[in-house]
């Protein structure tokens, strides 16, 4: 194992902590100051969003102003099967704490019993056969004396893993308001989209009705009202597609919600517009992961785990003391005298047990330990590389998305600008219908892209506030 690997494993046999401030000491590559996606350029590249600072308020959904949507998560938190399942888990994992504290105290039972018993008088010469019958009840206890930890280190293990349970748990949840809120935004995006198709096929019926009534007129070929209604049923035949996928967004959400569709379709169905957030972000700095993401700190926890197992395997290799015991009553009769100072009888046992052979499997044990603690320390570094990548990524894709919106906000106004041109010209036969044709089949492009970059925006700010770890009080 390497050097900072046996210095983790140190750490771990005597805190099984990490804080922040020396989490740096212990990993593989020290983390990075800043997150590079966020670095100063030039002042139109999206940097002014960004803050080195955690956000205040972690339950991010909420700076949506989004009801229906804080209303979903409420109920996805309390019904989730996912969620249910990380419960249970976690109470396992308790339970196994409280197993593994049992140890530390003596194990007692109760017995009572009769026996009637005959023995043979032909095994030894001069031995009669004889009868006996008698009747007993006592306690009997066996306390194992943890002089060399395995106990201790077992509860330690077993405690690590209960703690590892419980960020499993956290970060279903994180996982959890993240889907819902990312099918959500889904939903009002293609809700949007469809809205932009009803809207320009509405203009386009206007057009489609202004070429008929030219052709009507002799002003115009019939070349012109085909190609309107190809654009115009063109663009209508695009509807049943879209409200197949709000049907699926619905369904997907119901699932999330632990619900059946009927539930929710009625409020779901109806369109609202994806919600307005461009506001300055806190993300911290990249060691800020180590206390937000809950994977990490699963991971650390695991270590712990290994590192306590490493110790349990250890203290197989020394010798185990129990103090064993036991008292009661015995007698030929079941009467008053069963229970008399003659009838008493007590046993003290102290033993001590110490496996010299066992044909080399303590020490592949241990080899074994030391393996599994060295693949946690390898998963908890690679975890933490895949987080900064995670958050690296979806800043930038954010940033790049905002750029993108804006960018499209001003197309589809020179979009419309284009078509109400187009059309003024063509009603005064100064210009073909061809330019009306391709100015309808841009706008509709430009606007759809428009609806489909806001929703990816958020979608990526979803995924940021994701890779950051919020989203859950812990």
């Amino acid at each position: 194992m390497k050097i900072w690997g046996w210095g983790l494993v140190f750490l771990f046999l005597f805190t099984n902590t990490i804080s922040a401030q020396n989490v740096n000491r212990y990993l593989k590559k020290p983390l990075p100051q800043t997150w590079l996606g966020a670095q100063t350029g030039d002042e139109n590249d999206g940097y002014e969003l960004f803050q080195q600072t955690l956000p205040t308020e972690d339950q991010w959904w909420k700076l949506f102003g989004d009801t229906m949507l804080d209303s979903l998560i409420a109920q996805a938190v309390d019904n989730n099967y996912s969620v249910l399942l990380a419960i249970n888990r976690m109470n396992i994992a308790k339970y196994d704490v409280r197993i593994a504290r049992s140890s530390y105290f003596p194990s007692i039972d109760l017995g009572a019993g009769w026996t009637k018993e005959q023995t043979s008088g032909r095994i030894s010469s001069g031995v009669p056969q004889s009868r006996e019958e008698y009747y007993n009840a006592g306690l009997n206890m066996s306390w194992e004396i943890d002089v060399f930890g395995r106990i201790r280190n077992k509860v330690k293990m077993e405690k690590e893993t209960y703690m590892a349970s419980k960020e499993d748990y956290l970060a279903v949840m994180v996982s959890l308001t993240a889907q819902v809120a990312t099918a959500y935004i889904s939903l009002r995006e293609v809700q949007q989209e469809l809205d932009v198709v009803k809207r320009n096929c509405k203009t386009q019926e206007e057009v489609l009705a202004m070429t008929e009534a030219k052709f009507n007129a002799g002003l115009v070929s019939k070349l012109d009202v085909a190609q309107a209604k190809s654009v115009y049923y063109s663009t209508k035949s695009s509807i049943p597609s879209l409200e197949t996928s709000i049907n699926q967004y619905i369904n997907s959400i119901a699932v999330l919600l632990g619900a059946y569709p009927d539930e929710i379709k009625e409020v779901l169905s109806i369109p609202k517009p994806m919600p307005e957030y461009m506001e300055p972000i806190g993300v911290g700095i990249p060691e800020d992961l180590i206390l937000r993401r809950p994977d990490i700190r699963e991971a650390q926890r695991q270590v712990g785990a290994e590192a306590a197992n490493l110790g349990l395997s250890r203290s197989d290799w020394l010798p185990q003391i129990y103090l064993k015991g036991a008292a009661g009553f015995s007698s030929r009769k079941l009467n008053k005298d069963f229970i008399n100072h003659k009838s008493f009888t007590y046993e003290i046992a102290p033993t001590l047990t110490w496996t010299i052979f066992a044909g080399g499997q303590i020490i592949n044990a241990t080899r074994q330990a030391k393996v599994q603690l060295d693949e946690a320390i390898n998963e908890y570094n690679e975890t933490i590389l895949n987080a900064v990548q995670e958050v690296d990524n979806a800043i930038v894709a954010y940033k790049n998305y905002i750029k993108e919106v804006i960018a499209l906000r001003e197309v589809c106004y020179q979009g419309e600008e284009t078509l109400n041109l187009s059309v003024n010209l063509y009603k005064e036969g100064l210009s073909p219908f061809q330019n009306v044709v391709d100015a309808q089949k841009s706008l509709l492009t430009y606007q759809n892209q428009l609806v489909q970059a806001k929703g990816s925006t958020l979608a990526q700010l979803i995924t940021l506030y994701q890779a950051l770890g919020g989203g859950w009080n812990n």
